[in-house]
C-alpha cells in the first residue's frame, strides 16, 4: 500500500480542502473498479455486539463521512463497520474556516467543524443509493440554532428519518463544537433525552418490524462521578451501547506545538489515555450491562487491544486512519 507517499503530498495542502477532495474521490470510486486503489482483504474476526454480527471489531468513527457519501469505499478498505454523520435535521455550514488543524508531531488533529453537513434528507438519499449490506451506524445530532430545551426534537426527527436504514444509531451529545451540547450528558437532561429516544425506538421497531440499537457517544473530559452518573442513566433507560470517547478540550500533549492552542476538539494520540481511562471507569460502572465501543488515539493493534482489555467490545478509528490510511485497518484486525 502506497499511502505514506500519498500522505506526504496530501499534507502539503489545507486539511479541509484535501478532505473534501478525498471524499469526492471515494464517492466516485466506491462502487467502481477504481476502488482497487484502496480495496483490501482483511481477516474475518466476527463478534456479536448489541445483537449485531460484526465481521470484525474495527470500525470507522463518525466525522469522516458526515453525509454518508463514501460508505462502499470505506467498506472496501476492510472496516467491520462504518459510522456516518454526525447529521442534523437541517443542513448547516458549521463553524468558520479554517477549522481543521493537523499536529503531525503529536499524531493529532484539532477540529472545530461544528456539525457541518447537508442535512438528514441528503444523508438518507446517499445511504439508499449505496445499498450497503454491511453494518452501518448513523450518528445523529442537533442543529446549532436549536435551543437546548428543544434538543430532543432534533434527535427524534433524525432518528425517525434514519431508523429503517441504520444497523445502529449513535446519539452524539459530546462534540465540543456545538454550544450547549455537552450539557446533555448530565442529570435530568440526559434522562429526559434517553427516555424520549427509547420510547420512539419502541414505536419505530413496531412500525418497521426490526429493532435498531441506540448507542450514546460521550466525552473524554469526565471525572469518575460523572462517568458513573452517565452509566446509571444508560442502564436505567435501557440504552443498547455507549461509545467512548469523542474529542477532548484538553491540550495536554500538544503544548507549544503549531496550532496546539487552536479552539476545538483534540483527537489522536494525546487523547488515547484519557479515552482508555473513561472506558475503564465505564466498564466498572456498567458491570457488563451494555457494551462499550472504544475510540480515541488508536493508531496500532496494541492501542486497540488496550481498549479491549479495559472493557471495550469494538473499536473505531479516525485520526490514526488519517495518518496511516487503509493499512491501519488490516494491521489492527491482524493484531487482535
Amino acid at each position: 500500500m502506497f499511502y505514506p507517499a500519498i500522505r506526504k503530498v496530501l499534507f502539503q495542502f489545507d486539511a479541509e480542502s484535501i478532505h473534501d477532495i478525498t471524499i469526492k474521490g471515494l464517492k466516485t470510486t466506491g462502487k467502481s473498479p477504481f476502488n482497487a486503489l484502496y480495496k483490501q482483504k482483511v481477516q474475518d474476526k466476527p463478534v456479536k455486539v448489541m445483537g449485531i454480527n460484526f465481521p470484525n471489531p474495527v470500525g470507522l468513527a463518525a466525522g469522516l463521512d458526515k453525509n454518508g457519501e463514501c460508505i462502499n469505499a470505506f467498506a472496501a478498505m476492510g472496516f467491520g463497520f462504518v459510522e456516518v454523520g454526525t447529521v442534523t435535521p437541517r443542513p448547516q455550514p458549521g463553524n468558520d474556516k479554517p477549522r481543521i488543524f493537523r499536529l503531525p508531531e503529536a499524531n493529532a488533529i484539532i477540529n472545530r467543524m461544528g456539525f457541518n453537513n447537508k442535512g438528514v434528507d441528503y444523508l438518507v438519499s446517499q445511504v439508499q443509493a449505496a445499498n450497503f449490506k454491511g453494518v452501518l451506524g448513523i450518528n445523529i445530532g442537533k442543529n446549532k440554532d436549536t435551543p437546548e430545551e428543544n434538543a430532543k426534537d432534533d434527535y427524534l426527527h433524525c432518528m425517525r428519518k434514519v431508523y429503517d436504514l441504520a444497523t445502529y444509531i449513535t446519539v452524539n451529545i459530546s462534540s465540543p463544537n456545538t454550544p450547549g451540547l455537552r450539557s446533555l450528558q448530565y442529570g435530568e437532561a440526559l434522562d429526559e433525552l434517553l427516555c424520549a429516544l427509547k420510547a420512539e425506538q419502541t414505536i419505530l421497531a413496531e412500525k418497521y418490524g426490526k429493532y435498531v440499537p441506540i448507542a450514546v457517544k460521550i466525552a473524554p473530559d469526565l471525572n469518575k462521578e460523572e462517568v458513573e452518573s452517565i452509566a446509571d442513566s444508560l442502564i436505567k433507560n435501557n440504552i443498547d451501547g455507549v461509545i467512548a470517547t469523542n474529542t477532548t478540550l484538553s491540550r495536554e500533549g500538544v503544548e507549544g506545538l503549531e496550532f496546539g492552542a487552536e479552539q476545538g476538539g483534540l483527537s489522536g494520540q494525546p487523547v488515547k489515555d484519557k479515552s482508555t481511562e473513561v472506558i475503564k471507569l465505564l466498564s466498572q460502572a456498567l458491570d457488563n450491562q451494555l457494551p462499550i465501543i472504544g475510540v480515541g488515539g488508536i493508531a496500532s493493534s496494541a492501542d486497540a487491544n488496550e481498549k479491549l482489555k479495559v472493557g471495550a467490545s469494538l473499536v473505531q478509528v479516525y485520526t490514526g486512519f488519517i495518518y496511516q490510511g487503509p493499512p491501519l485497518v488490516k494491521e489492527i484486525v491482524n493484531g487482535l
